[in-house]
């Protein structure tokens, strides 16, 4: 069991892309808890209060991104396609996370930046050896689409860490209490495999001040 730390050392200059997604806003908050400096990029800036420092931009075009984390130490990506009707069916809209990823990638690379950390999904996790949670048959149908655009986003060689929530992550509480993995399924006594929004957040800056997954994967769970 992992207890968060709330030392106050080491803070850097980040970069939140999507940040008012529910998960987008729930590392927001656990960021500016622990006193970083952030640049938080969104399409609709008048969803965040003055006080945070926040740049528009719909993330389409390299140069641009590239230009607005130019000179911060770490991004973290919590983009997801807007969830319309499309996004339960179509695995073409869906793939818009794909190839926004892929140009995230490159405006990093442009922009020298160090780390990358991308909110992932649970669709490539081990649910039994050689089986993954997408072909388990237990994940929901109409999640799909975006499971499987998430896995063409997985694989890159490049300094980056993918967070991986469990089957089931919803609001709740910051307890700082929670496991980890690296490629498999965590799942409770209950054999619930789940964590609040708010404790993903926790590990995820916990990974920020000390880093064990880069250049990997890792996944939470109670």
């Amino acid at each position: 069991m992992h207890t968060t730390k709330t030392s106050k050392a080491g803070r850097k200059k980040v970069a939140l892309l999507a940040a008012t997604g529910q998960a987008g806003r729930t590392i927001l908050s656990e960021l500016i808890s622990r006193g970083y400096e952030v640049t938080a990029v969104v399409r609709h800036p008048n969803k965040l209060p003055k006080s945070i420092h926040t740049v528009q931009d719909d993330l389409n075009h390299v140069d641009r991104i590239a230009e607005i984390i130019k000179g911060v130490e770490v991004v973290i990506s919590a983009y997801g396609p807007p969830k319309e009707e499309r996004f339960f069916t179509d695995v073409s809209y869906t793939d818009i996370l794909a190839t926004t990823t892929k140009r995230i990638i490159e405006a990093g690379g442009k922009a020298e930046v160090p780390r990358l950390v991308v909110v992932g999904a649970a669709g490539s996790l081990w649910f039994y050896p050689r089986v993954t949670v997408l072909k388990s048959g237990y994940w929901p149908q109409n999640l799909h689409p975006i499971a499987i655009s998430h896995t063409k986003a997985f694989s890159a060689d490049i300094n980056w860490t993918y967070f991986s929530p469990p089957m089931l992550i919803e609001p709740g509480v910051r307890t700082g209490n929670f496991r980890l993995g690296v490629d498999d399924l965590i799942v409770d006594e209950q054999g619930k495999s789940w964590i609040s929004f708010e404790d993903y957040a926790v590990a995820l800056v916990n990974e920020l001040e000390n880093p064990k997954h880069q250049r990997a994967r890792f996944t939470i769970g109670y």
